[in-house]
């Protein structure tokens, strides 16, 4: 079966809107965000008025994140704070004590409905519905702290949610190539459980809610049984862990390594999935491509 090409109906990237006129560099509210892919969606909604700081980049694992005295000091000069929360940053209150910041925060994740796998899953960015929440939160936040740009925010995050709209309908689309028996999903750690309420895919992981943790000889050989039972055909490494369990679950199982997915990190700019859409492009590509061939 052919994979279905999430192109065709969805723009390959959302460039940062910004209609207002282009204001001077000292002009702009000077944002935080603390992890790349909440950082591109400020981006998409403050365009030129907003200048943004992501404290993790692209392929950083926010799990394992230790603030530097670097990072206090670009929080202590910020005007607005932008952050997950929902536990993902667990950091957070060291560092804002650490860099006296008198801003504003804005929990990106204020309204989402919380997933819970033995305690809260943060990684509520992994359905776009939800991405859709972080969007008006954003808008939100900026216009408070920036009156003035009130009608440049309002016209990208309206634009921006049109396009996270439209990205919704074509994962739901692509997916519809799956076959049902072919629904399980092998990856690195578990982030995608939001993805696959939505979507309608089971995520399995050796390792549980956070790349902190090793996973246990008991884990592994479970989803090795799994995966031989169930004849899964395809595993799937992510950006921000190491590679060496699911090559050595691959060797011992015979399943195909299926691509790398991004979870909870973007990509570099050259990379697959600089931007928060592109993420969505990159793993419906991979996951279809390795699920439906030979199917």
């Amino acid at each position: 079966m052919k994979p279905f090409s999430f192109s065709k109906l969805v723009f390959a990237t959302l460039f940062v809107l910004g209609f207002a006129c282009p204001t001077h560099a000292g002009d702009k509210v000077k944002v935080v965000a603390s992890f790349s892919i909440l950082g591109d969606m400020v981006k998409n909604v403050g365009g030129d008025r907003v200048e943004v700081v992501e404290l993790l980049g692209p392929d950083d694992d926010g799990h394992t994140y230790r603030p530097t005295p670097a990072d206090a000091k670009t929080l202590a000069g910020a005007k607005i704070f932008f952050v997950n929360g929902l536990g993902f940053e667990g950091w957070i209150d060291r560092l804002e004590k650490s860099s006296g910041f008198q801003g504003k925060k804005v929990v990106a994740t204020a309204g989402v409905k919380p997933r819970h796998h033995g305690g809260v899953d943060p990684h509520a960015w992994q359905r776009l519905d939800n991405g859709a929440i972080y969007v008006t939160n954003i808008r939100d936040g900026l216009i408070a702290a920036d009156p003035d740009g009130k009608a440049t925010y309002e016209a990208n995050a309206k634009a921006y949610l049109e396009a996270l709209e439209k990205a919704n309908a074509a994962v739901k689309k692509a997916l519809d190539a799956i076959p049902e028996r072919r629904r399980l999903v092998i990856t690195s750690h578990d982030s995608f459980g939001y993805f696959g309420d939505a979507y309608g895919l089971r995520f399995l992981a050796p390792e549980h809610v956070s790349t902190e943790s090793e996973p246990s000889a008991k884990d592994v050989a479970k989803i090795i049984r799994q995966i031989r039972k169930e004849q899964i055909p395809a595993i799937f490494m992510e950006n921000i862990t190491n590679p060496v369990l699911m090559k050595q679950i691959s060797s011992d199982t015979g399943a195909t390594i299926g691509g790398m997915l991004y979870s909870d990190a973007l990509s570099g700019p050259d990379g697959p999935a600089p931007t928060y859409i592109d993420m969505f492009k990159h793993n419906i590509e991979t996951l279809t491509s390795a699920l439906t061939s030979s199917s």
